[in-house]
């Protein structure tokens, strides 16, 4: 409550005006409740979150008109909420377009503040123009979501962590290393080498090679059309050792294989991979089952297509509720950022 302060000469007059002013009240927290929606993307993970933070998942009514339009629904009061939307974007567009729509349906119901949650952030591989007559789809994304009215953004595992600059409004870039690193610790492997895939993974794979004590690899690779790697050859010591291959995605797998493929015949013993994004798109699923990798570790981030035994899933729903509570009250979120 606001009043004016009034000393003995003007008391009459600090009463005066005193009586003739609108109350303000300051908000506290607890005057925006946190809310959590999902969209149709990945429902399980959106639970799993929800479950971790302490709570349930709102209401929220989306479906398909009959030509494919999408609706969008929420079926209780966010009038003054902290909202938290939690979509992933894989193919297709509708799941970008869903996503749009919710943020804009909150923002028109006087949600306090909207936070988009997306574990995967689709359209990230095109972040440049690197030949002429191309989009920059990784920037056209980040402005649709500006345009559509999120306050905040929050994902894991940028295919090109530059992409947080596409934004003009703050976002929290998780590392998928936070579940990975623990998994790989248990397994308790010796003389451990972690390697990147090629020249972009380095430095992700450096951060890795680090938390475990291990060794560090890297495979040059030249793809002479897209979707299609040519492993050319290995820096760094491999025979006789046990290998983890680390990636943000993974798609058709004919990277990640290939390179699994040059390692064998280089020595290496026990070929783990790992990698955050599971798109597993066309042959995928059969590249992996027939290389020479023994267990594929991914997270949740992309609901899988289909179970296979030489996959692992874990989940990222700790890291990602932890998140979200320190968004919520204001904490820092930077401890989580380790890579």
């Amino acid at each position: 409550m606001w009043r004016f302060e009034s000393s003995p000469g003007n008391k009459g007059l600090a009463e005066d005006r005193e009586a003739e002013l609108p109350i303000f009240r300051v908000s506290m927290k607890g005057d925006h409740p946190i809310q959590m929606f999902a969209g149709r993307s990945n429902p399980a993970l959106a639970r799993a979150i929800a479950t971790a933070y302490g709570q349930g998942l709102g209401k929220v009514e989306i479906k398909n008109f009959s030509d494919g339009e999408i609706y969008v629904h929420f079926e209780e009061s966010i009038r003054g909420g902290d909202v938290f939307l939690i979509q992933s974007t894989p193919p297709p567009a509708d799941h970008c377009m869903e996503l749009m729509l919710m943020i804009d349906a909150a923002k028109r119901a006087s949600a306090e503040r909207i936070t988009a949650v997306i574990p995967y952030f689709g359209y990230a591989r095109q972040d440049r123009k690197d030949q002429p007559r191309v989009s920059i789809a990784a920037k056209l994304m980040a402005n649709m979501l500006t345009m559509a009215g999120v306050d905040r953004v929050l994902t894991m595992d940028l295919h090109a962590a530059q992409i947080q600059g596409f934004f003009d409004v703050p976002v929290d870039h998780l590392y998928g290393s936070a579940v990975f690193i623990e998994h790989f610790r248990s397994m308790q492997l010796d003389d451990l080498v972690v390697v990147a895939p090629d020249v972009g993974g380095i430095k992700m794979a450096r951060a890795y090679s680090k938390r475990l004590g291990a060794d560090l690899a890297m495979i040059d690779k030249r793809r002479p059309t897209q979707n299609v790697a040519e492993v050319m050859n290995i820096i760094g010591e491999v025979e006789g050792k046990n290998v983890i291959l680390i990636d943000d995605m993974i798609d058709t797998a004919g990277t990640i294989t290939s390179a699994a493929s040059a390692l064998k015949k280089a020595g290496a013993l026990r070929i783990m991979a790992a990698g955050t994004h599971a798109l597993l798109s066309g042959p995928a699923f059969d590249r992996i089952e027939n290389s020479e990798i023994e267990r594929m570790v991914v997270t949740d981030t992309i609901p899988l297509v289909r179970p296979s035994e030489r996959i692992t899933v874990v989940s990222t729903a700790e890291i990602f509720a932890d998140a979200i509570r320190r968004i919520y009250t204001d904490e820092s979120v930077s401890t989580l950022f380790i890579p």
